[in-house]
């Protein structure tokens, strides 16, 4: 059994926002840097074999804080980056919906095959890459204990890999900045075993889309 710990970034400018950051890199905010220290502080009993981020600035600076209480290295990886919006990158929700509307009406009703003009990505395309990085890091390191640091876009992935919930259903869980979020890997398949712990943390937001 594989037990992987996965953590959404901290707060950025753009998530208070609810600007679609996509794989443009947008830093943390202060809110995000005080998140990305009250999880450390909250995983520093914990112990990991190994350490993974997203490559993009938010979720390595989140991943950076724990590593270093943790004393553990930590390796960049790109394939956990957030999905590639294309066209919907830098745009408000509302903005997209606005001058958009039929692109973001096929996002909202989750069609796995509908990319992103502007070299954006399917969900279809994006959930491959998720569970290849997911796969491929577990195989690596099977049997023991790993943490993870990515986007809320992978993380909705991985909760529908964990518990069978088809990429098109709308989403009925919660995906918090810097939340903790506890999964395993068995040889009979993936397994949820907490989501959304948010003990450690004053206040945190969930500023993603319910579809």
């Amino acid at each position: 059994m594989t037990v992987l710990c996965l953590i959404r970034h901290g707060e950025t400018a753009w998530n208070a926002e609810r600007r679609i950051q996509g794989q443009l890199d947008i830093p943390l905010n202060a809110a995000g840097e005080a998140q990305a220290q009250a999880t450390a502080q909250a995983l520093q009993t914990q112990h990991f074999d190994a350490a993974f981020c997203s490559d993009l600035a938010r979720a390595h600076a989140t991943a950076r804080a724990a590593t270093e209480h943790l004393g553990i290295a930590l390796t960049p990886d790109r394939e956990l980056r957030e999905r590639n919006y294309g066209l919907f990158q830098g745009l408000t929700y509302a903005e997209a919906e606005q001058r958009y509307p039929q692109d973001f009406a096929r996002h909202t009703a989750r069609e796995p095959d509908y990319a992103f003009p502007q070299g954006g990505e399917s969900l279809a395309d994006f959930s491959a890459r998720v569970l290849a990085a997911m796969e491929r890091i577990t195989s690596a390191h099977a049997g023991g204990r790993v943490l993870i640091v990515t986007h809320g876009g992978v993380l909705d992935i991985v909760h529908r890999l964990a518990t069978g919930k088809a990429l098109s259903q709308p989403r009925d869980f919660v995906i918090p900045n810097a939340a903790l979020n506890w999964i395993v890997r068995e040889p009979s398949g993936w397994r949820l075993i907490d989501w959304a712990d948010q003990s450690h943390l004053a206040h945190t937001r969930d500023e993603l889309p319910r579809t």
